[in-house]
């Protein structure tokens, strides 16, 4: 029988090669799918620039919620958000490598609440964001499922 952690890291991958915007457009790396819990990791870019020339929040924003998606579709159960919010608490500047972890809180019936943290490479906490997830129809992996 598979492990949680095990099926969890195959559904990651599963993901994360079809995610174009996450690894093609933003450039995001997964580094961890475990059940209930992902980190991803992705460089600020010249690309990821606003006009004050920090890392726009949208791009914070995308990389939280990648790794929102990540943890809660751990468990081969398709889920997709339901809600959000996100605190931006530092900027993000070109050349910082930024790191969201996202730990699943609670999990009850077909809703969950993740918690994502996004640091940067020295390990100051760049924002907070916290999501809520439904569970749809289907599995990531089906032959898993």
């Amino acid at each position: 029988m598979e492990s949680g952690d095990a099926l969890a890291a195959r559904v990651g991958q599963a993901m994360f090669a079809n995610d174009v915007a996450s690894k093609d457009t933003m450039g995001m790396e997964l580094l961890s799918c475990t059940a209930g819990r992902a980190v991803l990791r992705m460089p600020v870019r010249e690309m990821h620039l606003n006009g004050h020339r920090i890392c726009h929040g949208g791009f914070i924003f995308t990389l939280a919620d990648s790794t929102f998606a990540f943890a809660c579709n751990s468990r081969n159960q398709a889920t997709v958000a339901a809600g959000c919010s996100i605190e931006f608490l530092k900027p993000g500047r070109l050349g910082d490598v930024l790191t969201c972890e996202g730990v699943e809180r609670v999990l009850q019936g077909r809703h969950g609440v993740y918690d994502m943290t996004v640091t940067n490479q020295r390990g100051e906490v760049v924002a907070v964001f916290r999501g809520k997830s439904a569970q749809i129809q289907g599995a990531v992996l089906p032959e898993a499922a």
